[in-house]
């Protein structure tokens, strides 16, 4: 069984601009099918838009080409879910609302985003779904992935 989650696309960019770090594991995971993300059309929008932005494109470590196939591999492996009823208002930061939905919708089981502040004040709970750092996922990666 391979754990069901939602990457913010702050954790897609830095998997394209960093090194090696724990964004790039957590797309590794999810390419070897060891993890199973979840997206939906706004955050299609969003990957398509942030990570292609001149200043991401800047600080790519590998190829404008190499990203195009990549994020094309990472799009494949993903399930795509139609979300039918929005929990808002919920977030203060409007754009992670869509996150929580998206969790929502798929049954996800942890949302990866290197934005906890924003993400981790909802007016809302919702037992059973974590909102994790890349790194913090990693550090207990058995727990989750089998």
């Amino acid at each position: 069984m391979s754990c069901k989650i939602v990457l913010d696309t702050s954790v897609v960019a830095a998997a394209l601009i960093g090194e090696g770090g724990p964004a790039r594991q957590v797309l590794r995971l999810c390419l070897e099918g060891r993890c199973q993300p979840y997206i939906g059309n706004a955050l299609a929008s969003e990957y398509r838009e942030v990570c292609w932005r001149d200043e991401i494109t800047a600080k790519l470590v590998i190829m404008p080409g190499e990203r195009d196939e990549l994020m094309d591999a990472f799009l494949a492996c993903c399930r795509w879910v139609e979300i039918y009823h929005l929990w808002r208002p919920n977030l203060r930061d409007e754009s992670g609302n869509h996150l929580i939905e998206l969790a929502l919708a798929s049954g996800a089981h942890v949302v990866l985003t290197n934005n906890l502040r924003d993400m981790a004040q909802g007016e809302l709970s919702f037992p059973g779904l974590s909102i994790l750092r890349p790194e913090q996922f990693l550090a207990e990666v058995e727990r989750w992935v089998r």
